[in-house]
């Protein structure tokens, strides 16, 4: 199977200009490129620009996936939405990281599966079901980078004995964008479970505790506010606001304490276990419950059938007697069925010289005689 590779860009917080889709352009002749997208896959040849260089330069969003099991994610916010601080409590290894540039920070996720992905087309919509994390995180919902947070520590780029970053409310009720990071950077959900057991419910964002932080800013900062709005800087002021409104309610929790990632791991191994022990349970007692079923169904076919046993008998020598293959399959299940009946009441030693009889009087059709063979239809078979 040749190698596959796929690349979607999106630019969010403004479009590109002229200049700049023309020099995209200079680098894919058969992209899909606007003002606000570049997209393209590649099946033999590569990508030739820099993802990351582009991250800085042009775009918000990124997202890579190749077939050998390589998933990348890149997300670019303005510091004053996001700091490069906050960013670097969770982003701290290979597998997320996050750096500043200019007056942005950029996190750069990664996943890798030895055993590969799988093939896309071009409209996939996998960016578009995770786009919305970067509102949230600009907001000031910080879930995504615990996560990411998860995944260093599933892929063993953390040591044991550091601890964990805040845990943020909300873990244990995951967002549709949220389920779909999860999905695509392959996080183990067992550890995102363990580690939900310290995230606090997410609180829901009412109207009255709105009222009660706005009536409580400086008039001198709702000034400011106002002029920011009307001066046309709206692009993040919501976020920025809700963000420091987050932030203030977040600061009356008390704060729980930091477990360390080798006891994370291990509480998600034994969760891991203990689903395991209890599928298998379900699994053996499924099994049970179906060999009951047919035993049960079994026994009452034989029932029907020994009421009616001297006329199936006749059958069997009627089905025989076509000399069609169709008709010997229903011969041999019929008489199947017959012995069982037999042994089923004491008659082992009828049951056995039946079947003697038939294979001898029918010695000369071999296709028969091979299919009593195969259905274990001997004169001394037991049922």
């Amino acid at each position: 199977m040749s190698e596959y590779q796929y690349y979607e860009f999106q630019a969010i917080d403004r479009p590109l200009t002229e200049r700049e889709t023309a020099t995209l352009r200079g680098c894919s002749s058969r992209a899909t490129i606007t003002p606000t997208r570049f997209v393209n896959n590649y099946s033999y040849g590569s990508f030739k620009g820099n993802a990351s260089e582009w991250m800085a330069k042009y775009f918000d969003v990124f997202l890579y996936l190749a077939n050998w099991g390589t998933r990348e994610f890149m997300l670019r916010l303005p510091a004053r939405v996001l700091s490069l601080e906050t960013a670097q409590r969770y982003c701290v290894s290979d597998a997320a990281s996050a750096r500043a540039k200019g007056d942005h920070v950029i996190l750069e996720f990664r996943s890798d599966d030895e055993e590969g992905g799988e093939w896309i087309g071009e409209e996939n919509g996998t960016l578009a079901s995770v786009l919305p994390l970067r509102a949230d995180l600009a907001g000031g919902d910080l879930r995504v980078l615990y996560l990411a947070w998860l995944l260093s520590a599933q892929l063993g780029e953390l040591d044991d004995s550091d601890d964990e970053p805040s845990c943020p409310p909300g873990l244990g009720k995951l967002s549709a964008p949220l389920e779909a990071f999860v999905d695509f950077m392959r996080i183990d959900r067992d550890l995102i479970e363990v580690a939900a057991a310290a995230s606090p419910e997410l609180v829901a964002t009412d109207d009255a505790a709105l009222q009660r932080w706005v009536v409580a800013l400086p008039e001198s900062e709702k000034t400011a506010l106002l002029v920011r709005l009307m001066g046309g800087a709206k692009a993040h002021l919501r976020a920025e606001l809700l963000r420091r409104f987050r932030e203030s309610r977040a600061s009356e929790a008390p704060p729980a304490k930091a477990r360390t990632v080798g006891e994370l791991l291990k509480a998600a191994e034994e969760r891991a276990e203990e689903r395991r022990r209890q599928k298998a349970e379900h699994a053996a007692r499924e099994k049970a419950r179906r060999e009951r079923e047919a035993a049960d169904a079994r026994e009452r076919h034989l029932a029907a059938l020994a009421k009616r046993e001297t006329e199936a008998w006749r059958e069997l020598d009627a089905l025989i007697a076509t000399k069609q293959p169709k008709k010997y399959d229903e011969a041999v299940a019929l008489l199947g069925d017959l012995r069982d009946v037999c042994v089923r009441g004491g008659r082992q030693v009828e049951a056995a010289a039946r079947i003697a009889r038939l294979r001898e009087e029918h010695t000369k059709k071999p296709s028969l005689i091979d299919r009593f063979r195969k259905a274990g239809l001997t004169p001394w078979a037991r049922s």
